[in-house]
């Protein structure tokens, strides 16, 4: 069966955007991306690279990794904000949006229903993993069907702004075992997590 796994940037302080929302990492971003860092993605992760990315940089590859991204409304309007209507046109693309109506892009796909339900189908197809870009809310949905968690952790706090998860998951300690990690000269981490597969169990007295 694939998983899905949140494959996402984060700061120390645990936030993947500003409080605008706004793709940290564009021309007017405030998170750095340094060489190392963007050798990594290449070397590793090459279909979790943007197209215009991956035309920039004469990439081809077509990873191994993911074969599907799945979004919410508020990360796929960043591309589309920037005049980008399918930013991942080599893997397939889904966006889960009860608002956004019909599709931008004839290649992807808009998802009006339980982002649950769509996934758990999509684990049940044949392919790679599926990738889940973000943002902070469609993550927090899925919360209970995140299998890999892989955070590539910046190191830098930015105090406020959107957090790994959103008010939308619930409040579910759950257990993670440290299964591979990377650590750059520049000082970002690539830290990966699957999910374990025993519960963590609180005690609560009245102390």
């Amino acid at each position: 069966m694939r998983k899905l796994v949140y494959y996402i940037a984060s700061s120390l302080d645990g936030f993947i955007a500003g409080p605008d929302g706004a793709d940290p990492t564009g021309p007017d971003g405030f998170w750095p991306i340094p060489e190392d860092y963007v050798g990594h993605l290449i070397a590793e992760y090459p279909e979790t690279l943007p197209g215009p990315a991956r035309a920039a940089l004469s990439i081809t590859a077509e990873g191994t990794h993911f074969d599907t991204v799945v979004e919410g409304r508020r990360s796929y309007e960043i591309g589309l904000k920037a005049g980008v209507t399918d930013a991942y046109p080599h893997l397939r693309h889904l966006v889960f949006s009860r608002t956004l109506g019909e599709s931008p892009d004839s290649a992807v796909e808009v998802v009006a229903t339980d982002p649950v339900a769509r996934v758990r189908a999509l684990k049940e197809e044949d392919g790679k993993d599926i990738w889940l870009v973000g943002g902070g809310e469609l993550a927090g949905s899925l919360y209970s069907e995140i299998d890999t968690l892989i955070v590539k952790l910046s190191p830098m706090t930015i105090g406020a702004g959107i957090p790994l998860f959103s008010h939308k998951a619930t409040f579910d300690p759950t257990a993670w075992t440290l299964t591979d990690h990377t650590v750059l000269g520049s000082g970002a981490a690539f830290l990966t997590y699957e999910r374990a597969t025993t519960s963590v169990g609180l005690t609560v007295t009245d102390d």
